[in-house]
């Protein structure tokens, strides 16, 4: 049984022979000169075939090669300053595993539609890898992040009985006799696990039932929800704020090479450092007057006014301070002005939009039930939430942050559908 290397860890063997398993990229040659380039799922590396180093039948191994082709390549490790692994393979010998034919994604140009019925071999090209890896690291230093803090990490039910922002846009399906929902959001139930664990966080799949097509959204998406005791939103800021910088710096540590493969420009996620600007909703509406958006104060921003608001900015800005007349019915109102409440949504640069919302939430369960009267929401549905503030309420916050719209914020790119492997859309549940 031969002992396979990775790509990634080649430069532990350099001047030696190694074995390697991988596909072939592409390929091209040069007369009696072949050049080979293999990927592994770690990384690429070119593979060079000298017709006077090697065989015949490797030689002609080699030329009967098609894209895609899964191969054991053994060769001599050397380093190539100019590769982007910063090593190139002497190949000695080539064992085929499967030849491929006809492989339905070639170098060219090919359609989004075309690419998306192909998502599950679309995966397998440089950018859309790298993507993939840069979500992994997103996904790492989140976790790193709240487990370094004491947050213990909770899972919230994904059939739930009700919502708390109403059925309209939930998948109903039948729980036995009963009728339940797949989630949209796992807060409620996490406002319960903070008041056992004192600060907690979910991380977990969330469906909306929203016929949108636009670029920011996606069907099945994933949330991850932090959840505080004795956290006022003040605090909820600042543990925002930290959170995005520490992220981003990550990426930017263990994800360069990657993010330079699909052309992110890094000065703008290396301007990422906390704090973060704050406006309010009020100053937010007088700017957008005087750019010339009609919108009167009361009613909620859209993608075009979140642009705008952002463009002022190079690094996230939260606006605070919304109305209570269209956010959830959760939100502590302002002590000094009830008709705002104590939230904010973090708005990414570039056009990117919304990633965080947040809010200190209701303590007092006076006002709790008078909430659920306004909202004609069911008390028998909701005793357990009203228990919390029954049974030793205290202050508390939390937020919510969308995985893919950060995803694609931080890697540049024009629509979320390719920050997910197999992304759920309005008209696309294949494959």
């Amino acid at each position: 049984m031969r002992t396979l290397t990775t790509i990634k860890q080649i430069g532990g063997h350099a001047g030696q022979s190694v074995w390697m398993g991988g596909w072939i990229n592409n390929k091209r040659s040069s007369g009696k000169i072949q050049f080979l380039q293999l990927r592994d799922g770690t990384g690429y590396i070119q593979g060079v075939i000298v017709k006077s180093e090697v065989s015949e039948e490797v030689w002609n191994t080699a030329k009967s090669l098609t894209q895609e082709s899964s191969v054991y390549v053994k060769g001599i490790v050397r380093e190539e300053p100019r590769s982007q692994s910063g090593y190139e393979l002497t190949v000695e010998d080539i064992e085929v595993i499967q030849l491929t034919e006809e492989y339905p994604i070639t170098p060219k140009e090919h359609g989004v539609d075309y690419l998306m019925d192909r998502r599950h071999l679309w995966l397998r090209t440089p950018k859309q890898r790298a993507i993939m890896v840069i979500r992994a690291e997103i996904i790492r230093a989140i976790q790193r992040f709240f487990d370094e803090r004491d947050f213990t990490l909770v899972d919230p039910p994904i059939l739930t009985p009700s919502s708390c922002e109403g059925t309209t846009n939930l998948f109903h399906t039948k729980y036995f006799e009963e009728d339940a929902y797949l989630t949209q959001s796992g807060q409620l139930y996490m406002e319960a696990a903070a008041m056992a664990l004192g600060k907690v966080y979910s991380f977990g799949p969330t469906f909306r039932a929203e016929k949108s097509k636009t670029r920011r959204h996606l069907i099945e998406f994933w949330m991850i929800e932090p959840e505080m005791a004795f956290v006022d939103h003040e605090e909820n800021l600042r543990v925002q704020e930290q959170f995005i910088s520490y992220v981003v710096q990550s990426v930017l540590t263990n994800c360069r090479k990657e993010l330079e493969a699909i052309g992110r420009d890094l000065s703008k996620l290396e301007a990422i450092q906390a704090p973060f600007p704050r406006i309010t909703y009020d100053d937010a509406i007088k700017f957008l007057n005087e750019q010339g958006f009609d919108i009167p104060w009361g009613e909620d921003f859209g993608a075009p006014h979140e642009t705008a608001i952002a463009e002022n900015y190079d690094k996230p800005v939260f606006i605070t301070h919304y109305p209570a007349s269209f956010k959830a019915f959760y939100m502590k109102p302002d002590p000094n002005r009830p008709e705002v409440v104590l939230c904010a949504d973090m708005i990414a640069p570039e056009g990117y939009g919304e990633i965080i919302g947040g809010s200190q939430r209701i303590d007092d369960p006076e006002l709790l039930a008078e909430r659920f009267k306004e909202h004609e929401l069911s008390e028998e549905a909701y005793q357990w939430y009203l228990d919390l503030r029954k049974y030793g309420s205290v202050p508390h916050s939390g937020f919510g942050l969308g995985l893919e719209r950060t995803v694609a914020w931080i890697c540049g790119l024009d629509h979320v559908r390719e920050t997910i492997p197999f992304p759920r859309m309005l008209y696309r549940l294949y494959p």
